[in-house]
């Protein structure tokens, strides 16, 4: 019997989230023996090889770029969670929010306190930045969300078991409590 597949992607964060998951300690070999991980910075697969059955996603949603990967995982898995605050609600690159985009771009490459004969970037490789930065479930639809800054090992591993043997991902107050 094939392993289930998983899928992760990291978007507009600082990539706890994945650190987070690392984190697991010695269950890594269990989780290696439950699943195969398919598109994923841990084994730097870039693209698709088939569909998935879970896709963990980080970060929120801050670039043309993010839109399309983020639409792509959605075509591409069969549930896909939401990890993470930057991902929930656009985290700390959100807080870039409460400043206009135009006034953002001058301040960092024309008008810094740093900036030496600046110009903002315009090179087509590039990604364009969007409006401002959006949680993941303002694009595709997100079937679980998992808060935390980052959600510890225990939650995303008592998360990622339930879904991948169909059990109830209801997780205890105390893998999502934050005082």
């Amino acid at each position: 019997m094939a392993k289930p597949l998983v899928a992760t992607a990291p978007f507009t964060g600082c990539f706890g989230c994945h650190m987070s998951l690392l984190d697991i300690d010695d269950r890594i070999l269990e989780l290696a023996d439950l699943v195969e991980f398919d598109k994923s910075p841990i084994n730097d697969i870039k693209t698709f090889s088939r569909p998935v059955d879970v896709g963990l996603l980080e970060g929120g949603i801050s670039n043309d770029e993010n839109v399309e990967w983020l639409r792509e995982f959605r075509k591409n898995c069969k549930v896909l969670v939401a990890v993470g605050q930057c991902a929930l609600t656009g985290g700390v690159p959100a807080m870039r929010n409460t400043v206009p985009l135009k006034e953002c771009l001058e301040e960092a490459y024309l008008n810094g306190p740093t900036v030496v004969d600046g110009c903002i970037p315009n090179d087509p490789d590039i990604p364009i930045l969007l409006d401002k930065v959006y949680p993941c479930h303002e694009v595709v639809k997100i079937d679980y969300f998992l808060p935390g800054c980052p959600p510890s090992a225990d939650t995303l591993w008592a998360a990622l078991t339930a879904l991948l043997t169909g059990k109830d991902v209801g997780l205890p107050y105390e893998l999502i409590k934050y005082d």
